[in-house]
């Protein structure tokens, strides 16, 4: 637990510091780490003190006081705590991994050569080639698409992960003049900008592509974020899926 040194007085002996000093209070605190972070956890979560969180949930307060004062472990109750107080396993016991308002959204493919997104949804399981965590929260749905190369520059750089809801939320004529994830009647997916076309097609125009005209839409995902390279980590690869993947070499090859 936490330990405190009061307050010392003593006099020094100087010609120059005629006045008192004062040690001032210093606290420490020597319990193990994930204890600590238990305690953060609860804490955050809104619960003021121990015995609030353990009635809360149901649990034993003294099993639980013993662990968020680092007296016993805490690995064999770290997933029920984890999800309980909306922290992740992982971070709980080691510090790594998703706190509180943080989020891991699936990566559903990858933008490359031509602006069209690689691999195919078909090839591409339910939760992802991988998980990409987002350190703030976001709606329900959300799907995301790497940019490897230089052929969405300069908007999009190299690494950028381009964040969009899975499903359209708005009708096709309020994305004219937007950017956004599209699926063609003929299965292609491309990141581009949306203009009006004839009758019901549209027009699909990028930086350093030649325009795709009067094709009909089957799916747009609308843009919500845009996240820079440095501000991404990847979370819990599912066992090198994008790896055993056939990838067309272009797609595959950064920069």
């Amino acid at each position: 637990m936490a330990k405190t040194v009061h307050n010392a007085r003593f006099k020094v002996k100087s010609n120059c510091t005629p006045d008192p000093c004062f040690l001032h209070n210093m606290t420490y605190d020597d319990r193990p780490e994930p204890a600590i972070r238990l305690q953060q956890a609860r804490e955050k979560r809104g619960f003021k003190s121990a015995r609030d969180a353990a009635n809360y949930f149901g649990w034993n307060y003294e099993t639980y006081v013993q662990h968020e004062n680092g007296t016993r472990g805490i690995t064999r109750m770290a997933e029920r705590y984890a999800t309980a107080l909306h922290v992740s396993r992982a971070w709980l016991l080691t510090g790594e991994g998703l706190q509180e308002n943080e989020t891991e959204v699936p990566l559903m493919g990858y933008i490359g050569a031509g602006a069209e997104i690689l691999p195919e949804f078909e090839q591409v399981p339910e939760d992802g080639l991988e998980q990409i965590w987002v350190p703030f929260p976001l709606p329900a749905e959300m799907i995301a698409f790497g940019v490897r190369g230089d052929s969405m520059l300069p908007v999009y750089k190299d690494g950028a992960v381009i964040i969009c809801y899975k499903e359209r939320k708005r009708p096709i004529e309020a994305f004219y003049g937007e950017d956004a994830a599209v699926r063609t009647e003929d299965g292609r997916r491309f990141l581009k900008t949306i203009m009006r076309g004839n009758d019901s097609h549209v027009h699909l125009f990028s930086w350093n592509a030649a325009p795709i005209e009067n094709v009909r839409l089957e799916w747009v995902g609308e843009i919500f974020a845009v996240l820079p390279p440095k501000a991404l980590k990847k979370v819990d690869q599912q066992g090198g899926l994008q790896g055993s993947l056939s990838l067309p070499r272009a797609v595959r090859k950064s920069g």
